[in-house]
């Protein structure tokens, strides 16, 4: 069961990354403040799903910005988002161990 859990999990951040790279490459979007918002919540949501991976979630999660913006216009800049996405992954992993913790 947990392989299962881990695949879907996998699958899911990986779309939700691209998804938010490619919404974050298109000509009209100028809004880095939810760009940011999305990666970081994601990123939460999915280490507090499964905290032992929470370097899985910061990966795939933040891959879909840095792709887009480099393949699409040069931007080697958007790396930033890995850090980002790595921030709220290990948020939501140490939230779920405190609260694991308290019970």
């Amino acid at each position: 069961m947990s392989k299962k859990r881990f695949l879907f999990l996998l699958l899911a951040s990986l779309a939700a990354g691209l998804a938010i790279g490619w919404v974050d490459t298109r000509p009209t979007w100028d809004d880095t403040g939810i760009t940011v918002g999305s990666i970081f919540l994601i990123s939460a949501v999915m280490g507090a799903l499964m905290p032992s991976r929470a370097w899985v979630w910061g990966l795939t999660v933040g891959c879909g910005v840095p792709l887009f913006n480099f393949l699409l216009h040069g931007n080697a800049a958007a790396l930033v988002s890995f850090l980002i996405a790595f921030a709220g992954s290990y948020a939501g992993a140490f939230a779920r161990r405190m609260a694991d913790d308290s019970r």
